[in-house]
């Protein structure tokens, strides 16, 4: 069945296959490590996502072609093209990460110094006792390993278990980075079907792996839902040094965001790591579930924070974010909630293009292996590519992860054109 093309589609994909073209002229095709890369490996699924036929595309690789014969414009012509595909693929990435980086705070606000002073105080340990009150599902004996490095919050609803199954199968099933400890666990809210919540808690039981809140399991919640997270790992689970907050509908590559964590070279405080979204706009229609008052926030735009798939709190940030969070009670988005408290407490998010935001990368495994997450994974997806991650050697060669990337980030912007296209023809 041929795939719907926008009438301007064409004519883009035109000018996307003279510029695959060039750039393949100048690009060999080396085996690495037993693992032949070649053009058609690399490039063909690029030229045929953009509606040319494989046979014609395949000739276009084939073809013979002497770079020797070129003329000094023509060479000209081609770096220009190898230059504007790269800055379309990777520019908006190196600007992101030059532009918002995190600057050193100066704290001189006696609000931000208050949450900080008693961030550093607060000590839960006391009231271990007295979690029930919160917790459905305390699980209080999870974080028993003094020496953990990362704890995962993996968010998900009651009925997703397939996808929470999915998850342990697959990147979750894994307890050690390195040799540091880490450790996932999920959080739930409360469902409103009595089945559904025996079922959760028998799923809690098998697997010891499940924190439940008393929280309604819907979008009002998303920010209370957070401060419960945030207060169980303040009460039970103080000894690990980084908090991962992620969805069930992500994967997550534990051994790479690991080993960027260790390869810090600063203290690891006042960490809020992820994809950056900036300067967005508070929603000030009163009718919304996620409105922000102007008598909260009164600003233009929100503070940066960090896209809700897949964000890195060092403990101490939980602290202080957990604390600002009885200043910010509003029914807002996860991530603009917490973002919104992290400003209160005087915490800047730093910013990693390695995070995929909102985005499903196109899988290729070099590139699945550098980036540290991606967004929009069913349980089926999640068993494939984790089981072609699983028949691999484990690591990549600087030239595979380069071909890697180029695939998977080509590949999904012509996904997405694929999209727009479609929903042209429709319209």
């Amino acid at each position: 069945m041929s795939r719907p093309v926008h009438p301007g589609g064409r004519q883009v994909a035109s000018l996307e296959v003279g510029v695959l073209s060039r750039l393949l002229l100048l690009f060999p095709s080396p085996g690495v490590r037993g693992r032949q890369i070649t053009l058609h490996h690399t490039f063909l699924p690029l030229i045929t996502h953009t509606c040319l036929p494989s046979s014609l595309a395949s000739a276009l690789l084939d073809s013979p072609f002497s770079l020797c014969r070129l003329r000094t414009h023509q060479w000209c012509f081609l770096l220009f093209n190898v230059l504007l595909f790269h800055a379309l693929l990777f520019g908006a990435d190196f600007v992101e990460e030059y532009i918002l980086q995190p600057t050193p705070g100066v704290y001189t606000d006696g609000t931000v110094l208050d949450v900080r002073e008693r961030a550093r105080k607060l000590d839960l340990s006391g009231t271990r006792g007295n979690e029930s009150q919160y917790y459905p599902i305390t699980n209080p004996n999870a974080c028993l390993n003094s020496d953990l490095f990362l704890l995962t919050i993996v968010f998900s609803s009651p009925s997703n278990h397939t996808q929470r199954n999915a998850v342990r199968a697959t990147w979750a099933n894994q307890t050690r980075v390195q040799r540091f400890a880490v450790r996932t666990l999920f959080f739930l809210g409360l469902s409103p079907s009595t089945a559904t919540q025996e079922t959760v808690m028998t799923e809690s039981g098998r697997h010891g792996d499940m924190v439940q809140g008393y929280v309604n399991d819907s979008p009002h919640g998303q920010a209370e839902r957070e401060v419960l997270a945030l207060r169980w790992v303040v009460a039970f689970c103080p000894v690990a040094r980084f908090v991962l907050i992620t969805q069930d509908s992500v994967f997550v590559n534990l051994p790479a965001l690991g080993g960027y964590l260790l390869g810090l070279r600063r203290h690891p405080e006042d960490l809020y790591l992820g994809r950056v979204i900036h300067k967005d706009t508070p929603d000030r229609d009163p009718s919304s579930p996620s409105y922000l008052a102007p008598a909260l926030y009164p600003d233009r735009y929100l503070p940066d924070y960090c896209a809700r798939t897949a964000s890195v709190l060092s403990q101490d940030v939980v602290r202080k974010v957990y604390v600002a969070s009885a200043g910010v009670r509003a029914a807002l988005p996860a991530d603009v909630f917490v973002g919104l408290c992290a400003w209160k407490a005087g915490v800047v998010p730093t910013h990693s293009a390695r995070f995929s935001g909102e985005k499903h990368i196109h899988y290729n495994d070099c590139c699945y292996r550098y980036l540290f997450n991606t967004a929009g994974m069913g349980s089926e997806e999640l068993g494939t590519v984790w089981a072609d991650l699983g028949q691999e050697d484990g690591g990549c060669s600087l030239l595979e992860t380069y071909y890697g990337l180029v695939a998977c980030k080509a590949l999904t912007y012509l996904d997405k054109l694929s999209f727009f296209n479609s929903k042209g023809q429709e319209d």
